[in-house]
């Protein structure tokens, strides 16, 4: 069944490895969150934070919670730019795949810049890695899709698909993270629930049109590492959501138990 889905996997050593440490370094990633050991960014800002750990932590470069999300994207957007701009593409799948990641970075780096607001700073130690993984997805992504050059298609075509899952999936993000960009005044730091949209029913909308965008664009692909990262994905941003929905019962008596981490109505 899989393989009507995707291409063959091409005798590529790097693109095996590549798809196996995506996933694997994503799912963990996804396991720790819930485990209570969250990444150091947003609200989960030094909330893991010890005397130790504290003073670990001033002796490390910190950055403003914009200029740290800058950093995590624009590595991969330049990425994604220089692959469709620049590079020939042997095939419609290709020039849409190459399209479709230089579009969601560029969404992410104006989202930074003109719509959301920061109350947090992040770390280097912790801007550095993400930014590497989302760069080094990226261009395996494309790079992937690449040596599918002169491959049979797969026998089912979701191409079309991918892409209204992919547009359906950024719209979604960008309209949920203007709700939030909503909720506070200038210079107001302090978290409210959020309401509007799919907040009533779930604390983590724009993380489930998240996962969507992604899942369209392995659909796009139809690669064996495109697929691996979308789950991969999708396990860490699960983690994450069900770590901010128990962070969101902690800190407000009156947040609504009926409201789930990621997906209305189950989750």
């Amino acid at each position: 069944m899989l393989l009507t889905l995707i291409f063959p996997p091409p005798p590529s050593i790097f693109m095996a490895a590549m798809s196996v440490i995506s996933f694997t370094s994503l799912a963990n990633a996804g396991f720790s969150e819930l485990r209570g050991k969250h990444m150091q960014y947003s609200k989960f800002w030094n909330f893991n934070s010890s005397q130790k750990s504290a003073e670990k932590k001033q002796k490390i470069p910190q950055l403003s919670g914009r200029t740290g999300m800058l950093i995590l994207y624009a590595p991969a957007f330049l990425a994604a730019l220089s692959c469709l701009l620049f590079f020939p593409h042997h095939s419609t799948r290709h020039l849409l795949l190459s399209s479709a990641l230089t579009l969601h970075f560029l969404k992410r780096l104006l989202e930074v810049q003109f719509v959301h607001s920061y109350s947090g700073g992040m770390s280097i130690d912790t801007a550095i890695p993400i930014s590497l993984s989302y760069f080094l997805s990226t261009a395996t992504m494309i790079y992937g899709q690449n040596l599918t050059q002169g491959l049979p298609e797969p026998p089912i075509d979701l191409k079309e698909p991918g892409i209204l899952l992919f547009l359906i999936g950024i719209s979604g993000n960008f309209y949920h993270h203007y709700i939030l960009s909503k909720m506070r005044s200038k210079g107001d730091k302090e978290y409210k629930i959020p309401k509007g949209g799919l907040f009533e029913l779930v604390i983590c909308p724009h993380y489930f049109f998240e996962i969507m965008g992604f899942f369209g664009v392995s659909c796009i692909s139809q690669t064996l590492y495109a697929f691996s990262f979308a789950m991969g994905t999708a396990l860490y941003l699960t983690g994450r959501s069900c770590a901010t929905r128990k962070w969101y019962l902690s800190k407000f008596k009156e947040f609504p138990q009926t409201v789930k981490a990621l997906i209305p109505y189950v989750l």
